[in-house]
C-alpha cells in the first residue's frame, strides 16, 4: 500500500430558507425569547421545508462541496453519510443521496453516531481513500431535527434545527491533510440523549405515539457534565499526541450544542487564542450536520490559510466524541 497524505479538497452546507426567531419558538416552548439567548446564545434557525428531507438538504450541500473540489459525482469512489434523521429507516440515506447525485461508481454507506457523527464519517472516509490511491470519498452529514422534536419542551426545542454540511476527501501533497483522528464511545452514558420509539425495542405503535416516544429526549444537565468532563481532556490528548502544543492550534471548529458551553469549552481546553468558528447564533444545533456547516463557513468567508492548524470536534448522543486535528490545504 502507498503511503499517501489524506485531507478536505472541498466543502459545502446548505441551510433550509425557513428562519425561525427566538420568539416563534418561546411561544411554543413557554420561555421567553431573551431567555433562549441567555441560556443557549442562540438567535435563530431554520427548519426544513414540508417538502424537504434529509437526503434533499445532503444533495445540495453535497454539490456545492463537488464543485468546489473540482469533482464530478462519476468521480467518487465512496460516499459516506452522517445523519441520525434519515429518510426512512430502509434504504441508506447515502443510497438516495447517489441517486440524486448520479455518483453510481461510488459505495454507499451511513454512520449514526448523532452529534459526532460527521468526524466519525470523515475519519471512514479517510481509511477507505488511504486504502485505495487515487480514490475520492464524500462525507455528507445531515439532520433534519425539526420533525422529531417536542415542540414544547425547552430542553430541546430551542437548540435544536435543520441543516446540511459536506466535504470532499481525496490525496493532499504532504505535510497537508488529516493528521491524527480520535474517537470515544461511552455507551454507558447511553440514556443522556435518546429517541425511544420507532426501532425493534419499541415498534411504532398508536400507543407510542400517544405517549411522545418519537419525540427526541435529553438530560440537557448530564449532557453538559459529559462535555465538560470529557471533551478538554480529549482535545488536549490529540493535540499532544501529534506533537503540537494547545497554542499551535489556529482554528477551533467545533460541535455547535450550546452558545455557553461553547464559550466555557474554549477557557478550559486552553483554546482561547484561536480562531472558533460558531454558527450556532445564526442557525442552532443542527445535529451531525453542525462541524461540516461550521468548517464551510470558515473555508467560504476565507479564515482558512493554507497550512493553518485545524482542530475540529463533535460530541454527543452515544454518548460518543470525535477530534479530528488536520493541517489546511488550500487546493483552489
Amino acid at each position: 500500500m502507498v503511503n499517501q497524505a489524506i485531507g478536505i479538497l472541498g466543502t459545502g452546507s446548505y441551510l433550509p430558507k425557513d428562519e425561525l426567531s427566538n420568539e416563534e419558538v418561546a411561544r411554543r416552548a413557554g420561555v421567553t425569547a431573551e431567555w433562549i439567548e441567555r441560556k443557549t446564545q442562540i438567535r435563530s434557525r431554520r427548519y426544513a421545508a414540508p417538502d424537504e428531507a434529509t437526503s434533499d438538504l445532503g444533495v445540495k450541500a453535497a454539490e456545492k462541496a463537488l464543485e468546489q473540489a473540482g469533482l464530478t459525482p462519476e468521480r467518487l469512489d465512496y460516499l459516506v453519510v452522517s445523519t441520525s434523521t434519515g429518510d426512512f429507516p430502509q434504504p441508506p440515506t447515502s443510497c438516495l443521496i447517489q441517486h440524486r447525485l448520479g455518483a453510481y461508481g461510488a459505495a454507499c454507506l451511513d454512520v449514526n453516531v448523532v452529534c459526532s457523527g460527521f468526524v466519525y464519517a470523515l475519519e471512514v472516509a479517510r481509511s477507505l481513500v488511504a486504502a485505495r490511491p487515487g480514490a475520492h470519498a464524500l462525507v455528507v452529514a445531515a439532520d433534519v431535527y425539526s420533525r422529531i422534536l417536542d415542540l414544547t419542551d425547552r430542553k430541546t426545542a430551542v437548540l435544536f434545527a435543520d441543516g446540511a454540511g459536506a466535504a470532499v476527501v481525496g490525496a493532499v501533497p504532504e505535510p497537508y491533510g488529516i493528521l491524527d483522528t480520535d474517537l470515544v464511545s461511552r455507551g454507558d452514558a447511553h440514556a443522556l440523549i435518546r429517541v425511544e420509539a420507532g426501532g425493534s425495542r419499541r415498534p411504532a405503535s398508536a400507543e407510542t405515539v400517544a405517549d411522545g416516544g418519537h419525540h427526541f429526549r435529553m438530560d440537557g444537565r448530564g449532557v453538559r457534565d459529559f462535555v465538560a468532563e470529557n471533551v478538554p481532556g480529549a482535545l488536549r490528548g490529540i493535540v499532544d499526541r501529534a506533537g503540537f502544543a494547545m497554542t499551535d492550534v489556529d482554528h477551533f471548529v467545533p460541535h455547535q450544542a450550546n452558545g455557553v458551553m461553547l464559550t466555557d469549552l474554549v477557557e478550559v481546553s486552553g483554546l482561547g487564542h484561536a480562531t472558533t468558528h460558531r454558527t450556532l447564533e445564526r442557525f442552532g444545533n443542527v445535529g451531525s450536520a453542525s462541524v461540516p456547516v461550521a468548517l464551510d463557513d470558515a473555508n467560504r468567508s476565507g479564515a482558512l490559510r493554507d497550512g493553518d492548524l485545524v482542530l475540529m470536534a463533535g460530541f454527543g448522543g452515544g454518548m460518543a466524541m470525535g477530534t479530528t486535528l488536520m493541517r489546511w490545504a488550500v487546493t483552489a
